[in-house]
């Protein structure tokens, strides 16, 4: 067994003087057989060549250190480091963390970029622009905000605050700090940013696994936060490692309720079935299930070329979030049109033609060419389209966006820039497409929203948009139908009845 190799501590230094990572290839040089894949345990970066795996999209080879089991595991005789930290001084460090987020003079994002590059189907100049995203969300007037809206009185985030009830009865309530374990998603770098943040808020004592599609961001944003106070305690209650999803060697040891109480699950169908046999009195799951999202548009789309034009980029805006692999990208357009008005139906197949053509443009998170249709889809629309003028079909199978236009949802996931366009007779018809997977709608024209939220409330949405906005979000709203930051912590009563 190699021995794992702890980096030492040199104490805080600015970023502007950190090293590329030993064993990683710096920008420009060529690509190393088997990228290095430091772990963090309690802050501490930890190198070794012990295990090696492959990553999630194209099986590139990288390699780990062992993973100690002991060292990951806070004994619940303890507190965490971070457990009598005033939350204002955890905002104060967020905030100072989130100015060394600039890629520009950050060396552990700019290695970060490299690598990730290398194993994501992410575009690297979608990658670049996800890192210039912190700035956003770390904010001292964001984050105040957002713990506001969730837990109103934020002083139970510090200590047990009093009340006293309707018949005299006195309590105090604390939102105690959790030991979560944190299965982090690889689609988008800023998880990893969102997640550390929210952990850090939180006071938790935290294991991120690492996921295999970007095992780099998160150890780059630890890693600067090493460098600001390397025994800062937010920094001490955070280790990263990874393990493949599913290795019952590390699950059954880890994801127990005597180590952690919950599990933040973000990831797929399978991951979050896997997880979810472990759960049980005293280990739960948050989980951010894999959702689906589509868009309800009203004929008013239809009244003018102009206005199919700007309805048509409206909705391009929201399919091609991620080139689509976002749970909010709308896969499903219902449209508000009369089968048996040929003049009407004949605009609306206009209407997809300038949809397909917009889903061809390069933007902040989206490319004009992305990943190639995928074979079980392009099997699907060859069949259909023996079944015109039912089912017509616009655009190739290369990745520069296909729309499907059928007489109800296709049978079929969406993806990589595919788009179902479905006619319907009115917009609540509309509404019976959406589940309780169903997690964002983009509604056109927005005044109409009104008409349909209750019922896409009742069928399980959890988010009703403008059309064109699904990527833009008010801060301190729920997210998959819940508070998160309410969820992550156990309330805990100590009541005088």
């Amino acid at each position: 067994m190699t021995v794992t190799e702890t980096t030492p501590s040199q104490g805080p230094r600015p970023p502007q003087g950190l090293v590329p990572s030993p064993g990683l290839a710096p920008s420009g040089s060529p690509t190393p057989a088997k990228l290095k894949v430091p772990h963090v345990v309690r802050g501490k970066v930890v190198w070794g060549e012990d295990v090696e795996y492959a990553s999630r999209d194209f099986g590139v080879p990288f390699v780990t250190p062992r993973i100690h089991f002991n060292e990951l595991i806070t004994p619940r005789t303890e507190q965490g480091p971070a457990f009598d930290v005033p939350l204002t001084d955890i905002i104060d460090y967020l905030v100072e963390v989130a100015a060394h987020l600039d890629l520009a003079k950050n060396p552990y994002l700019q290695e970060s970029l490299e690598l990730t590059a290398q194993v994501s189907q992410m575009p690297r100049r979608m990658i670049e622009n996800t890192f210039h995203r912190p700035g956003q969300f770390l904010t001292r007037q964001s984050m105040g905000f957002r713990l506001e809206k969730t837990f109103r009185d934020v002083r139970v985030l510090d200590g047990w605050v009093e009340h006293t009830d309707p018949t005299g009865r006195r309590t105090r309530i604390r939102a105690f700090p959790p030991r979560l374990v944190h299965m982090l998603a690889g689609n988008s770098p800023s998880g990893a940013m969102t997640s550390i943040a929210d952990a850090a808020l939180v006071k938790a004592i935290n294991v991120f696994k690492l996921p295999s599609a970007d095992p780099f961001t998160t150890v780059a944003v630890l890693r600067t936060m090493a460098d600001i106070d390397p025994d800062h305690p937010v920094l001490r209650s955070m280790s990263a490692v990874y393990w493949k999803g599913g290795d019952a060697k590390v699950e059954n040891v880890l994801y127990r309720a005597q180590y952690f109480d919950k599990i933040i699950g973000w990831g797929g169908g399978a991951a979050i079935n896997n997880v979810i046999k472990y759960t049980g009195p005293g280990f739960h799951l948050v989980a951010f299930d894999p959702k689906v999202s589509m868009a309800i548009i009203g004929r008013e789309a239809l009244a003018s070329p102009d206005t199919m034009r700007e309805v048509a980029e409206l909705a391009a805006l929201d399919a091609t979030v991620f080139n689509q692999d976002a749970c909010l990208a709308a896969r499903h357009i219902a449209v508000e049109a009369d089968v048996d008005d040929d003049a009407e139906m004949e605009r609306l197949d206009q209407f997809c033609a300038l949809l397909r053509d917009r889903l061809n443009v390069d933007r902040e998170f989206a490319s004009a060419v992305g990943p190639a249709t995928p074979s079980d889809i392009r099997e699907a629309v060859e069949g259909m389209r023996f079944l015109e003028p039912d089912y017509r079909i616009w655009g190739e199978y290369d990745g520069s966006g296909l729309v499907v236009r059928s007489p109800e949802p296709v049978d079929f996931h969406p993806t990589n820039k595919t788009v179902n366009v479905v006619p319907v007779g009115s917009l609540v018809e509309a509404t019976h497409f959406a589940n309780v997977a169903t997690q964002t709608v983009g509604v056109y024209p927005p005044e109409r929203k009104a008409e349909i939220r209750d019922l896409l409330a009742t069928a399980g949405v959890q988010r009703v948009v403008r059309l064109g906005s699904a990527m833009t979000g008010t801060m301190g709203n729920p997210h998959d139908g819940m508070y998160p930051l309410h969820r992550f912590v156990n309330w805990v009563a100590d009541d005088d009845a």
